[in-house]
């Protein structure tokens, strides 16, 4: 098997020159039965991006990321900045998924599921396509003169990529602030919310610019999942990969003949044709083998399959693969450290289902008033406290007051008796606790304080009643 001797491309990247200076790239359209699967995969994830934000469940938007307010919600279920645990371990979970697929199936996930390749292309270089054409005529009309045919392929392209920009910024902000505040606020005009006006400008400006300039630079320079390849994968995880043994053979790559038989001149099923190279969107030549570049986007596995089929060799030179199945014919296997990260996995799910279960859709929380001791009221022993209720559910509450269980005394709320806290909304206020001082055995005791709507109890509450050591 012929080995590639020289591995400096490795030491730079295909945007970069070698002066330094930005290296457009103008990748061919891609096209085949790969490229179709990622064009639906493609569609439904934009379609539940667009829609997610103004999706109800229960009342709750479907996914919101409301960090200024601390609020989320994730998948329906809403979470408080007291279930800021839970929102933490959903990450966790993400992660260790994501970790566990890159170890099976490399960096799939950059290819077919993150929302910058798939707006990049699936929706900005598509427009592209259908202005400016395909590679040759895009490469003929960069190093073209300033003329009236440029000025109004590159203004109409650049105004369409500018309006899907600010678009995708308001769907973004709806995950943000809500979408029925994106609504209402698109209803009260731009000049009653100047401040989201600005951020929503600044955002649509840096959309603007990673899918106008920046591009695929972001896959290669700025995420770092793609270095993270070097601690994940193998030799049995399953890539976009060239198949070298048959590529290469005895006597290398050669351009194709049709009157030869390569199987008997010993030439590698590759014929050189690098149409591999001008179909990546990043710009990598994929027969060099894996490289933190490759998004496995399948648009060399398509366009190999073509010229294969074109010049009579079977398809599969580059294919999903192993590096061991390519180099000793391995089938897959599920290995040891795939199966430590499946078990981690399904410990973290486990918790994270049981916690989900356990929680509780009141929350309750009262504690003493800072820095202050006790009063005496005669016989009574007076606590002032805060207390904090949080209202998770969809329902309404009217009524809602206090009472003392594990020791008999009385409950006072600063303000008025009665409370009502509407649904994903929080009350906070003041009451005082009176008890007997002859009902006291300890200068601090443990009390339980319920908390009723109406007739029912939604919540228990638990803190300390201070009071003297000795009484008189």
């Amino acid at each position: 098997m012929s080995q590639i001797p020289d591995e400096a491309f490795r030491d730079s990247i295909a945007t970069i020159d070698d002066a330094g200076k930005r290296k457009y790239i103008y990748p061919k359209k891609p096209s085949g039965k790969w490229y179709n699967y990622r064009k639906w995969v493609s569609y439904f994830l934009l379609t539940l991006l667009v829609v997610n934000p103004f999706i109800k469940v229960n009342g709750n938007q479907f996914m919101m990321f409301n960090v200024l307010e601390r609020r989320f919600n994730i998948f329906g279920f809403p979470f408080w900045p007291q279930d800021f645990y839970l929102f933490v371990l959903f990450m966790i979970v993400g992660v260790v998924f994501v970790i566990l697929f890159t170890v099976i199936f490399g960096r799939i996930f950059c290819g077919w599921i993150c929302p910058q390749t798939i707006f990049l292309e699936m929706v900005f270089r598509r427009i592209e396509y259908w202005i400016e054409g395909d590679r040759g005529a895009q490469i003929k009309l960069s190093k073209q003169a300033w003329d009236a045919e440029k000025i109004r392929k590159k203004l109409t392209k650049w105004f369409l990529f500018a309006v899907i920009s600010f678009a995708i910024a308001n769907v973004f902000l709806a995950y943000l602030i809500s979408s029925d505040e994106l609504l209402l606020m698109i209803e009260d005009g731009p000049t009653a919310h100047l401040s989201t006006l600005i951020a929503l400008l600044i955002f649509t400006a840096v959309f603007y610019f990673v899918f106008t300039w920046f591009r695929e630079q972001v896959c290669i320079i700025a995420c770092p999942y793609g270095r993270l390849q070097g601690v994940l994968l193998d030799n049995k995880s399953i890539n976009v990969t060239y198949d070298s043994v048959r590529g290469e053979k005895e006597l290398g790559r050669a351009k194709f003949n049709k009157n030869e038989d390569r199987a008997l001149t010993g030439k590698g099923d590759c014929i050189d044709c690098h149409q591999c190279v001008n179909v990546c969107p990043t710009g990598i030549d994929i027969r060099n083998g894996t490289q933190l570049e490759c998004v496995n986007c399948t648009a060399c596995i398509d366009e190999c399959n073509t010229i294969m089929e074109g010049v009579g060799l079977p398809k599969g030179l580059i294919r999903y693969a192993s590096e061991d199945e390519i180099e000793k014919g391995a089938k897959f296997k599920f290995t040891t450290r795939m199966k430590g990260y499946t078990a981690v996995l399904t410990i973290l799910l486990g918790v994270l289902i049981g916690l989900l279960f356990l929680r509780t859709e009141v929350e309750a929380t009262i504690l003493r008033l800072p820095g202050q001791l006790y009063q005496h009221k005669g016989e009574n022993i007076s606590n002032i406290f805060t207390f904090k209720i949080i209202n998770k559910t969809n329902n309404d509450f009217k009524d809602i007051h206090f009472k003392l269980i594990n020791v008999k005394g009385k409950i006072t709320v600063v303000g008025k008796d009665h409370l009502n806290i509407k649904r994903q909304e929080m009350v906070e206020g003041t009451l005082f606790v009176e008890i007997n001082q002859y009902l006291l055995e300890h200068d601090k005791t443990p009390i339980k304080i319920e908390v009723y709507d109406g007739n029912k109890k939604i919540e228990t509450a638990k803190t300390n009643f201070l009071s003297p050591r000795t009484f008189d």
